[in-house]
C-alpha cells in the first residue's frame, strides 16, 4: 500500500536527516504526524550557560514572543525543566503538570511567563547526548487549538520515547559543556546582586528560599525539600520579605527578576 504520506515515511526522513540542518523540521513533522502538536521549542540546557533554543516553531506568536528576552536571560532558572537537566532525571518523556511544584500554576513565573505564551499543556523528551548537556524535546497545546493532550495522544508520546530520545542523542551529540552547575553559585550570585543592586543583604537561607518560592513551592513544599519544618520556613520567608520591604510574592518576582536576568 502506498502511504505517502505516513508517519512511517517521515520517520525514515528524519533519521536520514540526522547531522544535517533539516534534521529539526523533519523531527518536529514526524511528531506532527504522530499526535497533534500546536507548537514545539527544542532546547539545550548546559552546566555553567545560559540554554541554546536549537528550533522553535508555533502559530500562536506568543508562544515564543518572550523566549529570547525573558526565559533565555535568566528565567529558565526558575523552569521546572530546567530542574530536570540540574537533577539529571532519567532520560525520557514528562508531563509539566506532573513534574512542577505544588503551587507552581499559583506562582508569578507562572502568571508573568507561561500564562502570557497561552501554554495549556506541555510534554517534552529529555535525553542527554553528551556529558553537561541536556536536549529537551518540548511539545505543547496552546490557545490555537485550545485542547490538553488526550490520554490517547500521552499513550503514543510514551511509545516514541525510546526513538526521539535516541535520535537526540545521535543528532546532538557535539554539543559540549563544561564546569558543574551549583545551586549554591545561583545563591551567591544572587545574594550579590542583591546587596549590589537593592542595598539588600540576603542570607543563603533566605535566598535559598527565595528560589523555591519563585519556583512555585510552597512554604511546606520547601520545608520538605530542606529538611526543616514549615513553621521554620514561614519564619524565613517573614525574614525575607520584611528585608525586603515586600509583602507578596508578586513583589519578590518583580524585585528579584532583573538578579536572575544575571544569572
Amino acid at each position: 500500500m502506498n502511504l505517502p504520506n505516513s508517519a512511517e515515511k517521515q520517520l525514515g526522513q528524519t533519521i536520514a536527516a540526522i547531522g544535517s540542518d533539516t534534521f529539526e523540521t523533519a523531527l518536529f513533522q514526524w511528531l506532527a504526524r504522530c499526535f497533534q502538536i500546536d507548537n514545539t521549542t527544542m532546547l539545550a540546557y548546559f552546566q555553567n550557560r545560559k540554554p541554546e533554543v536549537l528550533f522553535a516553531q508555533a502559530v500562536e506568536r506568543n508562544v515564543h514572543e518572550k523566549l529570547d528576552t525573558d526565559y533565555l536571560s535568566g528565567i529558565y532558572l526558575l523552569d521546572p525543566f530546567h530542574a530536570l537537566h540540574v537533577d539529571r532525571a532519567p532520560a525520557g518523556l514528562y508531563r509539566l503538570k506532573d513534574i512542577a511544584p505544588d503551587q507552581f500554576q499559583r506562582n508569578e513565573y507562572f502568571a508573568s511567563y507561561y500564562q502570557r505564551t497561552t501554554l495549556i499543556d506541555e510534554i517534552a523528551y529529555v535525553d542527554y547526548p553528551s556529558d553537561g548537556v541536556s536536549v529537551h524535546i518540548c511539545l505543547g497545546r496552546d490557545a490555537s487549538s485550545g485542547r490538553r493532550f488526550s490520554a490517547r495522544d500521552l499513550s503514543m508520546a510514551e511509545r516514541l520515547s525510546p526513538i526521539v530520545c535516541g535520535l537526540v542523542r545521535q543528532h546532538w551529540f557535539g554539543l559540549q559543556s563544561s564546569g558543574d552547575y551549583s545551586e549554591e553559585d545561583v545563591m551567591n550570585r544572587l545574594i550579590e546582586a542583591g546587596e549590589s543592586r537593592l542595598g539588600v543583604r540576603l542570607s543563603p537561607r533566605q535566598a535559598q528560599v527565595a528560589l523555591l518560592i519563585l519556583r512555585g513551592h510552597s512554604s511546606v513544599s520547601i520545608g520538605l525539600q530542606l529538611g526543616i519544618s514549615f513553621q521554620t520556613v514561614k519564619v524565613i520567608r517573614k525574614q525575607l520579605y520584611r528585608k525586603c520591604t515586600i509583602s507578596s510574592q508578586a513583589e519578590l518576582f518583580s524585585l528579584f527578576m532583573p538578579l536572575l536576568s544575571d544569572q
